[in-house]
């Protein structure tokens, strides 16, 4: 079965651009048939298929909705009942099983995230802010056009200029391999994931056809959303580096053990060491490793660093990796805390994740809940994601190391959830099939 890629939005599938500049809006739709006007007037603005390889020539736009917004827009209740459960709850519903907890519980959430307001999210994505203003302008006209539709959020995101992350480590370095798309994957020891493990309508890994929400033509090329806005408490993070190391070098490695990559990007599977920032910038070797074979015990990369945890490749754990595999973009907000200064200035700073799969509960739902937020199945019970985790002060990370482990202890959050959606993001017929709707 070909995988029907002109049909399927960009944004789906196609690696964000490098450097880019972007935007988030959430709109809330109060008259049906306003909404499904707007809809009509974006479909010639949202961008499908891969046509171009190179996404630093190009800008897309896309969109997806929360449960509440294809209600909103007045899709039968026989659809809406076809859709998964978590998608059909919110994530603010299911806060507890994914750990977003206390400072990062849905009552402590910048509006609107959780209020059921969210009914359409928009994306906007493209190299350069000129680019970015030609795709915004055409969407900024169907909306200024169409009353009964209001943007209630929007969030500005671009590459920082130092091509980092505000906790200052290089991202967006890999990319699963999906057979049948034609977009190779980072690591060239992956062998193909099913296609329908990131779309519906296509087997998955078990080689059946995964639930898909009817009809066909609303669910097929159709995919799920989680939706986060997550602030990075950077000078939190120094403190705890400077309080615990003796020595910028030192300081150095520990942040590399806790992330599983030194701040280039190269991984400590490969140079476990020292920092390497020829191989942290070469695609075809940042991401040519495996576990079992070059680091089973975790000498090199511990097993709960960050990047082993969310992505554990071919390590010895109970399951298959394979079956909670997600595509993950993620866009830096807010300015960079200057370096050197170890005090936080109140800016709001972090990240907008975007996670992409065919089943919520079983990929992002269950590596939040069992690889994040657990650490049984690395032999860790109790310990936490050590820059992803919930530690409230009370965190602990184990970093094996010969011939006595290091243990790390009284971790802070270094991250707080500040809001969170799970959207559809349907494919381009499913699009035109919302906008005809009639009453």
């Amino acid at each position: 079965m070909g995988i029907e890629i002109d049909d399927i939005q960009s944004g789906a599938l196609r690696p964000r651009p490098v450097p880019y500049e972007g935007r988030f809006m959430f709109l809330r739709v109060d008259d049906r048939h306003a909404g499904r006007t707007l809809l009509r007037r974006l479909l010639p603005v949202v961008g499908g298929g891969l046509a171009d390889p190179d996404p630093s020539r190009d800008a897309w736009v896309s969109v997806a909705f929360t449960y509440s917004g294809l209600r909103a827009l007045g899709v039968p209740q026989e659809s809406l009942d076809s859709f998964s459960e978590p998608f059909r709850e919110g994530m603010a519903a299911r806060a507890d099983r994914i750990g977003d907890v206390g400072e990062s519980a849905p009552a402590n959430w910048e509006p609107p995230f959780g209020t059921g307001d969210v009914h359409v999210a928009v994306s906007a994505l493209s190299p350069d802010a000129g680019r970015l203003h030609t795709a915004l302008e055409r969407a900024h006209i169907a909306l200024e056009d169409t009353p009964g539709v209001r943007v209630i959020w929007r969030q500005e995101v671009r590459q920082l200029p130092t091509g980092r992350t505000t906790f200052g480590f290089r991202d967006g370095i890999s990319h699963p391999n999906i057979e049948g798309v034609g977009l190779p994957g980072s690591n060239p020891h992956e062998a193909p994931i099913k296609a329908g493990e990131f779309i519906l309508g296509y087997p998955d890994e078990t080689g059946n056809l995964p639930p898909m929400p009817s009809p066909e033509v609303l669910g097929r090329n159709g995919t799920y959303v989680a939706v986060r806005k997550i602030r990075t408490k950077v000078a939190a993070w120094r403190q705890y580096l400077r309080a615990n190391t003796s020595g910028e070098q030192d300081e150095a490695l520990l942040a590399a053990k806790m992330v599983g990559r030194w701040p280039s990007g190269a991984p400590l599977t490969l140079t476990p060491e020292h920092d390497d920032p020829e191989l942290g910038a070469d695609p075809h070797r940042n991401n040519d490793f495996l576990y079992r074979e070059n680091d089973d015990r975790g000498l090199r990369c511990p097993a709960g660093a960050h990047i082993r945890r969310v992505n554990p490749r071919d390590a010895a754990i109970v399951g298959d990796a394979r079956m909670h595999r997600l595509i993950r973009r993620g866009t830096t907000y807010g300015p960079p805390l200057p370096e050197g200064v170890m005090e936080d200035d109140g800016a709001d700073r972090g990240l907008i994740g975007v996670f992409t799969g065919a089943n919520l509960g079983r990929q992002f739902e269950f590596i939040k809940a069992e690889w994040v937020n657990d650490g049984n199945f690395i032999g860790y019970p109790g310990e936490q994601d050590p820059i992803a985790g919930h530690h409230d002060g009370t965190g602990t990370v184990t970093i094996p190391e010969k011939p006595i482990r290091r243990r790390l202890r009284n971790l802070p959050s270094f991250v707080a959830t500040r809001g969170g959606e799970y959207c559809f993001l349907p494919g381009l017929r499913a699009l035109r099939w919302i906008a005809e709707l009639e009453d």
